[in-house]
């Protein structure tokens, strides 16, 4: 699948930029928007990775489960068309458009598809239809060579590759699209090679992830998951942290703030201090969700249907800041990404350490 190393001399240190820009209102933001916000953080990536997601993509198929797919091969795409007919029903399938550009050479091919749940199975069980779309992109990402996954989520399109921000947003018309959420990214690879598959975002269903950092417990965290039936093919470590979220929020129950607080747990030394029955709760989670608690420097931003999270690590390693401009929230890693895009806005905050900011539609709006 195309993959570099990031420089001839081995590791690379730096610091990726993210960005996610939501309104509360639902309504639409221009893809050109998280472009501009994004490429005032150029120089935090190094050219071998960058991505958009955007909620809202796709209103005429908002009800279908939207499932990018990136090829090396027509056999590869011969295969998963197979195995979507097999197991899902086909609604709709075509290329996703892209502008050829001097910069990008040698591409894979991106196609989408919209699928519904075959009609053997109950509309109404979500979680079963959930666990079907999660197996088939499993099985596609570990046992079809030369075909990945990039999206499967509803009503939402992810672009991702190797490239610039404002390569890669040139390259799949960025431009062209709207969203009521939409997450961007800028990739300085370290331990992990850059990709056109290992670009963020990271997606699950509907959850989005972008990451600054280095996991040192990616080890654990993915034999975690594998246990549950994920597959970690893409060779990076934030692919674990959308298939954590997914498990611990869908298919364990867990609020947005537990499944927050499993990931960056509160400290004994805090957990101590408690009154009684937080203490035991605190207590409870950190036991039986070890496993699944995030080592090492990190600030992630995660979408999802209705909203978005922000969470950095217990001693902010890496940087998160906040804007706000009426009912629009911006977040990203540097103030400037925020300004560039909101020139006099309301507030703008940093979030403490360890702690989310949980950003929703409000309750009304329709998406």
């Amino acid at each position: 699948m195309g993959i570099k190393s990031s420089t001839p001399f081995g590791k690379d240190f730096g610091g990726c930029g993210l960005v996610g820009i939501i309104d509360r209102n639902g309504k639409p933001i221009s893809g050109d928007t998280v472009v501009t916000s994004l490429c005032t953080m150029k120089d935090r990536g190094n050219g071998l990775g960058s991505g958009y997601a955007v909620y809202g993509a796709y209103p005429a198929f908002k009800d279908k489960f939207g499932i990018h797919i990136m090829y090396d091969d027509i056999i590869a795409k011969e295969t998963v068309e197979t195995l979507l007919k097999t197991k899902l029903k086909l609604v709709h399938a075509e290329p996703i458009p892209v502008r050829k550009t001097q910069s990008l050479s040698n591409t894979p091919e991106f196609w989408r598809y919209f699928v519904d749940p075959p009609v053997s199975m109950d509309p109404d069980n979500k979680n079963n239809i959930d666990d079907l779309i999660v197996n088939v992109v499993m099985t596609i990402n570990e046992q079809i060579d030369n075909a990945y996954v990039i999206s499967s989520g509803k009503n939402l399109a992810v672009f991702k590759g190797v490239g610039h921000p404002d390569e890669i947003a040139e390259f799949f018309k960025v431009d062209t699209y709207s969203g009521y959420l939409l997450l961007g990214h800028t990739r300085f690879p370290t331990n992990t090679p850059g990709w056109w598959g290992g670009a963020h975002p990271f997606t699950i269903l509907d959850w989005a992830i972008v990451h600054n950092g280095e996991l040192s417990s990616y080890g654990t965290n993915r034999r975690y998951v594998e246990m549950f039936g994920y597959k970690c093919t893409l060779l990076t470590d934030t692919e674990v942290v959308a298939y954590l979220l997914d498990l611990l929020i869908r298919k364990k129950g867990l609020s947005l703030t537990d499944a927050a607080s499993v990931l960056a747990p509160p400290f004994w030394k805090d957990i101590q201090d408690m009154e009684p029955f937080k203490k035991d709760y605190y207590t409870a989670l950190r036991i039986n969700y070890a496993n699944a608690s995030l080592n090492g420097p990190f600030a992630i931003l995660m979408g999802f249907e209705n909203g978005i999270l922000g969470l950095n690590d217990r001693i902010k390693l890496r940087p998160l800041i906040a804007g706000k401009k009426d009912d629009v929230v911006v977040i990203a890693s540097e103030e400037s990404a925020i300004r560039e895009i909101i020139a006099q806005p309301d507030d703008v905050w940093a979030p403490k350490a360890g702690e989310p900011l949980i950003v929703k539609l409000k309750e009304d709006v329709k998406y």
